[in-house]
């Protein structure tokens, strides 16, 4: 007879999203997000808590839950994912989200901030203490944290929703969070994020398109201020014959094998189209995409290099 006690059954929770991922990807911000949209939050809930916080939740099971948890309970991620392996084999319906950012990204946001590395101290301590005085010294040691940051977080990473902020702003991050939590569906969601390759491709994408190569509406005078969700680019664009080829191409190879990842369970597939400015080309393939796949999946559409 096992000691472990019974969890939540599979019907005791309506909603539970787990937000994780690198320091300074912007959980903090995710985790408002959801508590704007009605989300009941709990911030860095030690690992060895969740199934007794999830056993109380259960009698509201009215309340949508979300949890935070982080590298400052890095002794406890093992334990973090087998016990999340365990509750989903007992029907327990948890959504992990994993912010990732760029390094680059990452460097930046702490030395704005001036805030220490939650691992500084498996470091040099020293090194991040002369930040101020010796400014690559303390490049080198928050690099260093961020990397075995991404080494401890890589299991959880893989068994998680992945989501790259290294681009985004809050606002745009805070919206994606809402559309993402919206999107909750027993299917597979599918996810068109357009993006410029300038600006680096997403970390979180599953598949990359790069349609550069097709004719650019940047250099139509009167199309330059538009963007791919304007009618005059979309008009432009549909009357490209290499235009309707790709969009073709990708949609038959997509229809191809979307089924055997809903077959792997796969909740969330995002596919990534880019051109050189993220405002025509790709913008107008993730649209076009997302029409001609609404009908039999759950979609998502995301432009990365738009306003929000």
């Amino acid at each position: 007879m096992s000691d472990t006690p019974p969890g939540p059954g599979p019907a005791s929770l309506q909603e539970i999203v787990l937000v994780t991922g690198i320091s300074g990807s912007g959980k903090s911000v995710a985790l408002h997000a959801l508590e704007d949209a009605g989300f009941f939050c709990v911030d860095n809930l030690p690992p060895e808590l969740l199934r007794d916080f999830l056993r109380l939740e259960a009698h509201r099971p009215e309340r949508r839950v979300a949890i935070a948890v982080d590298v400052r309970s890095a002794g406890s991620l093992p334990h973090l994912l087998s016990l999340l392996t365990q509750l989903r084999s007992e029907g327990v319906s948890i959504q992990a989200v994993f912010l990732d950012a760029s390094t680059d990204a990452l460097v930046r946001r702490f030395s704005e901030t001036r805030r220490p590395h939650p691992l500084s101290d498996e470091l040099s301590t020293s090194a991040f203490a002369r930040l101020a005085s010796d400014e690559l010294e303390g490049r080198r040691a928050l690099i260093d944290a961020i990397e075995l940051e991404r080494q401890l977080l890589a299991e959880l990473r893989e068994m998680s929703i992945v989501m790259d902020t290294s681009q985004l702003r809050p606002t745009q991050l805070r919206s994606w969070i809402r559309e993402l939590v919206s999107a909750v569906d027993s299917r597979l969601t599918l996810v068109f994020e357009s993006f410029a390759f300038r600006h680096g491709v997403p970390l979180d994408a599953d598949f990359v398109f790069d349609v550069r190569v097709l004719p650019n509406p940047h250099y139509v005078r009167e199309l330059r201020p538009l963007t791919g969700r304007d009618a005059p680019v979309a008009e432009f664009l549909a009357a490209q014959p290499e235009v309707a080829d790709m969009l073709g191409q990708i949609e038959d190879f997509l229809a191809r094998w979307l089924p055997a990842f809903e077959a792997d369970q796969r909740s969330y597939l995002t596919v990534a189209i880019g051109c050189t400015g993220g405002q025509h080309r790709s913008v107008y393939f993730a649209e076009t995409l997302a029409q001609r796949f609404r009908s039999r999946v759950v979609t998502l559409i995301r432009h990365r290099e738009l306003e929000a």
